[in-house]
């Protein structure tokens, strides 16, 4: 990679080796924000859907027992001369049920699942690439304040400098009133400028504890990730279509969607079971004594009429169906237009650079120029004092345009769905994909 001094020539402030790297920073972010974290629980939720819909496959086993009194008066025991009979009842029931056959109701389900489970493990990628670049950003930007304090400690000294002249000068007898007054008012001007900024810094250190999850301590510069970028914006386009996991979420949507409508064919088949029982009551119906039964059946059931109820909801997961692949469509013009975006935004800081950089060249060698005529008397005051703010004002405009070109090519990454991948920081466990059955 290149070095990011290269990028960035002028007036950078040096990390130690103590310092925060921005892959330290990210790795911190994907690991404890609550947006990935609340992603990560949705997707562990969804994949015990899974294993729900896979217990159809597997029997079921109910037992019951109940203990209580009775009342009987039937033809048996008025037959019998008893009349009404009072027992005390008691009842005992084990069943098991297999499933043969639901018209891959389970099977369609169990598909569906593993998609919305696929889907779910995307929308972690997403979230963590999403997170990650917020804490990109939150990143350069407290290095970037930095800067611009720094910047503004130094336009602060040279107005300070400049007032210590003029205020010579007024002691000296050949200084005016006017000028003493001009000088102030631009060192005040000055003061304010480095307070705007010292509170634009703090700003910028709470979003980064917001979004990172922990103090920026000592920051350190990172590299440029120039070379990951691709030689053409097509090329870029290319890859965030294979590879950016808000669009694979939504395939597997479409897949979901898909499997729904395949479960919803399943009424239009009998079920079929295996079902096994005993029973073991005392003094039932009126009957004292032990009641006994065991029985082995294959049980099919089929609806044969409900009103038109199936029939709609298969009607209705049809446009499920197409209204997921409407979805998957639209992200796929979402995800070109965020790479078109971050390729344009990068295109545009790389073209201003040449000029921010001669804007500093040319203000500090006015000011240097005029520094000299005003100590002969060539220029006034103001002139000085506005080629000091010029050059306060290129200086602070280049470190916006170099930062602004990082965070652009950190954006691109993220518009194809590799800046983790580009820092070396690992996905989540939960962004794992689950293998189908089939």
């Amino acid at each position: 990679m290149r070095p990011l001094a290269l990028v960035f020539p002028l007036y950078l402030m040096v990390g130690t080796s103590s310092a925060a790297t921005l892959q330290e920073a990210v790795d911190a972010t994907v690991k404890t924000n609550p947006d990935v974290l609340a992603a990560v629980h949705e997707r562990q939720a969804v994949s015990k859907e899974v294993d729900q819909a896979k217990a159809g496959y597997y029997p079921t086993l109910d037992l019951q027992v109940g203990t209580g009194w009775e009342m009987t008066d039937n033809p048996s025991t008025r037959g019998s001369g008893k009349g009404e009979v009072h027992l005390n009842r008691d009842e005992a029931r084990l069943d098991a049920r297999q499933m043969l056959f639901d018209g891959m109701e389970t099977k369609n389900e169990v598909e569906r699942q593993e998609a919305r489970t696929n889907s779910r493990a995307f929308s972690v990628f997403s979230s963590a690439e999403n997170t990650g670049l917020d804490a990109v950003e939150a990143y350069l930007n407290v290095l970037r304040r930095q800067h611009l304090v720094e910047l503004a400690q130094t336009n602060l000294e040279a107005h300070q400098r400049t007032h210590d002249q003029i205020m010579l000068r007024s002691e000296r007898g050949v200084g005016r009133k006017a000028d003493m007054d001009q000088s102030l008012g631009r060192l005040a001007l000055a003061e304010a400028n480095l307070m705007s900024e010292q509170s634009n810094l703090r700003d910028a250190e709470t979003s980064y504890i917001r979004v990172v999850g922990m103090e920026p301590d000592t920051l350190s510069q990172p590299d440029s990730p120039i070379s990951l970028i691709p030689q053409t914006r097509d090329e870029a386009i290319a890859t965030a279509v294979d590879n950016h996991p808000t669009l694979r979420l939504a395939a597997f949507d479409v897949e979901s969607a898909q499997a729904q409508h395949a479960t919803a064919k399943a009424p239009f088949y009998p079920d079929l079971h295996l079902e096994l029982g005993t029973r073991a009551d005392h003094d039932i119906d009126g009957q004292e004594g032990k009641d006994k039964d065991l029985y082995a059946m294959l049980r099919l059931r089929y609806n044969l009429a409900n009103g038109g109820r199936d029939t709609a909801r298969r009607e209705e997961t049809a446009f499920l169906i197409n209204q997921a692949a409407e979805i998957r469509n639209n992200t796929h013009r979402q995800v070109e237009e965020s790479v078109r975006l971050s390729w344009n935004a990068w295109e545009t800081v790389k073209r201003q650079m040449s000029f921010r950089r001669q804007h500093v060249e040319s203000s500090e060698k006015s000011r240097d120029a005029y520094q000299q005529q005003f100590s002969l008397g060539q220029r006034t005051l103001l002139d000085l004092l506005d080629s000091e703010n010029e050059v306060f004002s290129a200086r602070t405009a280049l470190v916006n345009t170099q930062y602004d070109e990082m965070f652009a090519m950190y954006r691109i990454l993220n518009s194809m769905g590799m800046l983790l991948q580009g820092l070396n920081v690992e996905l989540p466990e939960a962004a794992t994909t689950i293998a189908s059955n089939e």
